[in-house]
Parts: structure tokens; C-alpha cells; sequence
């Protein structure tokens, strides 16, 4: 197998991963944190989990500049969640 197909594969894996396993965990605590909730040591856990993974995989996905979409909407999907995780816990730290 060469370079080209090894990297396909990873994609393709990393994208299997993200629609199946991510993706889905991301939307449930994007919607737990839009109803105001805070997040719970599991999420934090997942969430440190794929910033890590990512930081990892960067040089991958640079050189892939056509799923530059894909990795936009899900970096914006993710900052959605931190930053509403922050105001959830801003508002309910005693003042």
C-alpha cells in the first residue's frame, strides 16, 4: 500500500470516527449546554480529548486543504460549546 492510500485510509477512518462517535457527543452537550447546564467532568474529559486528538492530527488535515470545510464547521461547532459552557458556569458561580 503507498503513502496515498495509507493517507486515505486515515481520513477516512478520522471522518468515521467524527460521524459516528464525535459528532453525535458533540451535539448532546452542545444542546445541555444551551439549555443551561453545566458541564460534568465526562464532558470535560471528551472535550480535552478531542482538543488534544486535534492538536495531534493538525499536521494531517494541513495537508488536506479540501476537508478545510468539514474541520471549519466542526472547530465553530466546538467553540459554540466552550463558549456557552463558560457563560453557563459565569452565571452560576456565587457572585
Amino acid at each position: 500500500m503507498n503513502d496515498t492510500n495509507d493517507d486515505a485510509g486515515i481520513i477516512v477512518a478520522l471522518l468515521d470516527r467524527m460521524r459516528t462517535q464525535r459528532l453525535p457527543r458533540a451535539l448532546d452537550i452542545k444542546s445541555k449546554v444551551d439549555r443551561g447546564e453545566r458541564l460534568d467532568s465526562f464532558d470535560i474529559q471528551f472535550l480535552q480529548e478531542v482538543f488534544e486528538d486535534s492538536k495531534a492530527l493538525q499536521p494531517k488535515w494541513e495537508q488536506h486543504p479540501e476537508m478545510n470545510t468539514i474541520i471549519g464547521t466542526i472547530i465553530h461547532l466546538y467553540h459554540e460549546i466552550t463558549a456557552k459552557a463558560l457563560e453557563n458556569e459565569e452565571r452560576a458561580a456565587p457572585a
